[in-house]
């Protein structure tokens, strides 16, 4: 018989260098791609995977995160089906979680209830497609207790990831787990590369439980999954991996097959947007075999008026939300969400702009992202001078990026 599975999102991360996206939002909640949540990626891979009993571990700012789960993710209960948030509550004792080993510590009740044979644990702030029961059949297979999904990445960049050292006489067994390396070997069949942990797991229900409850006892653990909760299993010899490039996922091109971000800092949040946007683009959202699942508004289709005399509404390489009405104006290079207002002679040039922005009449946008309900008005402009940005208070990355926060009035 097939295994029961459940899956364990990890989602309540605060987000620090997000901010001021997260500023009253867990990160998992930041809007993506015009009509989409971080954590719905995670959730429509374990969907599409035919996983569908999932609790999503909360805790920091997280009101927007557990009604976007609530309203969105509704499952058949007379299948027994459920995508639950579940806040932290403080079970075993007078704290918060204390780490992602401890958020699971804190609610084997929820694994004890169901009665999984296997346990799917994800992170719920990365951008990819992944077909998780590829996985769960390889660990099976392995004989692993704990098996580690990772992707390659330039050895160049070892020392921003935990890297999995492979038994060189199985390739499947994870021999060490090392921390952020500073001088790692590459991998026998690609020397430039190294495998990294993607922050995705699999376990037997039964060797999770153990570990976590262990690791609650130990005096200077972390409590961290990748921390501490690996290294052990690895110190048991009982750690495999998963090799990312190994996973089909249906309708997947080659362009798009291995991709995966982490959208943990402003930057790379605003790189993975304009991995969207090109003709054949580097992450592909039409693809409707593997799609990505949410709350779709209901809005009126995007509409696009006047064409005359230098006044047309257009938008090139761009994606364009429900709702937003571009006006006589020129979009370029950038992703709108929904009901996004740009008035005539205004321009948008490789932007980000979320839910309600409004853009007034002769306004400049360049190299932005705008919060939900930014108002821009008349002839203001944002990211033409980002020393003057910042001089207004806008936060402003080290690649020139502004970020300008929710509900904010861009003065002229």
């Amino acid at each position: 018989m097939a295994p029961k599975v459940m899956a364990i999102v990890l989602a309540g991360g605060e987000g620090k260098r997000l901010m001021p996206l997260t500023a009253d939002r867990a990160k998992p909640a930041v809007p993506f791609g015009g009509t989409y949540r971080l954590v719905d990626f995670a959730l429509s891979n374990l969907v599409n995977s035919r996983y569908l009993k999932s609790v999503v571990l909360t805790q920091y700012k997280s009101h927007s995160l557990d009604r976007h789960i609530t309203m969105t993710w509704r499952m058949s209960t007379m299948l027994g089906n459920y995508v639950t948030p579940v806040p932290a509550q403080q079970r075993r004792g007078p704290h918060w979680y204390l780490g992602s080993a401890d958020a699971i510590y804190q609610n084997v009740n929820l694994i004890n209830d169901e009665r999984p044979d296997i346990i799917v644990v994800v992170g719920a702030d990365n951008i990819y497609r992944m077909d998780f029961s590829a996985m769960v059949e390889s660990h099976i297979s392995s004989g692993a207790a704990a098996t580690v999904a990772a992707i390659r990445q330039p050895i160049a960049l070892a020392d921003q990831f935990g890297v999995i050292d492979v038994d060189p006489t199985d390739r499947r067994k994870i021999r060490a787990f090392l921390e952020k390396p500073k001088d790692p070997q590459g991998l026998p069949d690609s020397p430039t590369e190294v495998l990294a942990s993607m922050g995705n797991y699999v376990f037997d229900a039964k060797a999770l439980t153990e570990a976590v409850t262990k690791d609650a006892t130990l005096e200077g653990s972390r409590h961290d999954m990748g921390g501490d909760i690996i290294p052990w299993f690895v110190d048991q010899g009982r750690a495999g991996v998963y090799d990312f490039k190994d996973n089909d996922v249906p309708g997947s091109t080659p362009r798009d097959k291995d991709y995966w971000r982490d959208v943990g800092t402003l930057d790379s949040y605003y790189e993975a947007h304009m991995d969207l946007i090109s003709v054949h683009p580097v992450f592909n959202l039409y693809n409707y075999e593997w799609p990505i699942y949410s709350q779709q508004p209901p809005l009126p289709p995007a509409k696009f008026v006047h064409g005359w005399q230098g006044r047309i509404g257009h938008a090139i390489n761009s994606v364009v939300g429900p709702g937003s009405v571009v006006s006589g104006a020129l979009v370029e290079d950038s992703v709108l969400a929904a009901g996004v207002t740009v008035h005539s002679w205004a321009s948008v040039d490789r932007s980000v702009l979320m839910d309600g922005v409004k853009i007034g009449r002769h306004a400049v946008v360049r190299r932005a992202i705008l919060d939900k309900n930014v108002d821009v008005p008349e002839g203001a402009t944002v990211g033409v001078d980002p020393e003057r940005d910042k001089a207004r208070g806008f936060t402003v990355t080290e690649s020139g990026i502004t970020i300008v926060g929710k509900h904010q009035v861009v003065e002229p």
